[in-house]
């Protein structure tokens, strides 16, 4: 792999380029956070029939950005 592929963190182009991917994944709409939590109030944690109402979003998408927001490590 060429030297000019690495970033001055030391990653990759393309695992910087994942990662920040990944970060916008997370981002969602308020009326997509709106969605989930009523939906979690309806349903628990059914991820993939809450992801089935929201077009683009994948149950494991739901279920992390629950985990990250939501989820009490008590």
């Amino acid at each position: 792999m060429a030297d000019s592929e690495h970033s001055s963190s030391g990653k990759t182009y393309v695992e910087s380029r994942e990662e920040t991917s990944e970060d916008s994944k997370l981002k969602f709409s308020e009326d997509e956070e709106t969605l989930i939590i009523r939906m979690y109030n309806l349903v628990g944690e059914r991820w993939a029939l809450i992801a089935g109402r929201i077009p683009g979003r994948t149950a494991e998408e739901i279920q992390e950005y629950w985990n990250t927001r939501y989820s009490t490590s008590e």
